[in-house]
């Protein structure tokens, strides 16, 4: 799985949690480096954008010598390097890539900029195979609100989003406030619809929870699953990490998912 993302120095989200989890699901993870960010469980203090060129050069570096049977998208903070990752999907003709629509951090940081958003969805959304925006990132792209459960909200969103020539969404209901939350995958149009429900954990530790699950989903398909099966597989581990570090200390912030839980506790 080669991951194309930003780096997060405190270790929960970005290149490091789609590594962790690539590698406690059996995969062997390579990486491309949008952007490095200065922040921890509290937040975003800075950050250092890649050149796009050299986000190119780190992925024709990997590409042409090990290649990827699945690729994630993560934090692509210009216009540059978005056309850069839409050029090298083309050119390697890359299969199963699963973008995270890195916007907004957990703490409230803007991490992308306007015409990068705009980029992403004219080049992007049309070469991926889902895109996987929590309810503040699907209302941010197609400006329709969520303010409920009504399955309704759902399938005009996900019009939307197939309206913008996506292939498949997964519209994640995380930021719901509910004892239990739903996230729903529309595969290749609002006819196909499957649903992951599971009951919220009580926790602040939920930084990297994003693409931490779209890793994991970019994960079953390199092993070869289908897109649903592999949203099921990746929804069932991330809760489990959710739940394995519940409990956990790290920073005064929102602290990272225990991704190693079937090794240590």
């Amino acid at each position: 799985m080669l991951t194309i993302a930003g780096s997060d120095s405190g270790g929960g989200a970005g290149i490091q949690a789609d590594i962790k989890t690539a590698s406690a699901n059996g995969v062997f993870a390579t990486s491309v480096i949008t952007s490095l960010t200065a922040q921890n469980t509290s937040g975003v203090d800075s950050i250092h954008i890649v050149p796009a060129e050299f986000v190119r050069a780190q992925a024709e570096a990997v590409l042409r010598d090990i290649g990827a049977d699945a690729v994630k998208l993560g934090m692509m903070p210009t216009p540059e390097i978005v056309d850069v990752v839409a050029d090298l999907i083309l050119k390697y003709d890359l299969q199963n890539v699963v973008l995270d629509p890195v916007m907004i951090a957990t703490s409230g940081d803007r991490l992308i900029a306007e015409d990068a958003v705009e980029r992403i969805i004219s080049r992007l959304l049309p070469l991926v195979k889902v895109i996987t925006p929590n309810i503040p990132e699907a209302q941010f792209i197609t400006h329709i609100p969520m303010n409920s459960a009504d399955p309704v909200d759902y399938r005009r969103t996900a019009q939307a989003f197939f309206d913008l020539r996506a292939n498949a969404v997964l519209i994640k209901s995380g930021h719901r406030e509910a004892v239990e939350v739903e996230d729903v995958l529309y595969d290749g149009s609002v006819e196909r619809v499957y649903r992951y429900g599971y009951q919220k954990v009580k926790t602040r530790n939920t930084h990297g929870t994003g693409c931490t699950l779209s890793s994991a989903i970019a994960v079953g398909l390199a092993s070869g699953l289908e897109l649903p099966e592999a949203v099921a597989k990746a929804e069932d581990y991330i809760h489990r990490a959710v739940e394995a570090g519940a409990d956990y200390q790290l920073g005064s912030g929102h602290g990272p998912v225990h991704h190693f839980f079937d090794y240590w506790k």
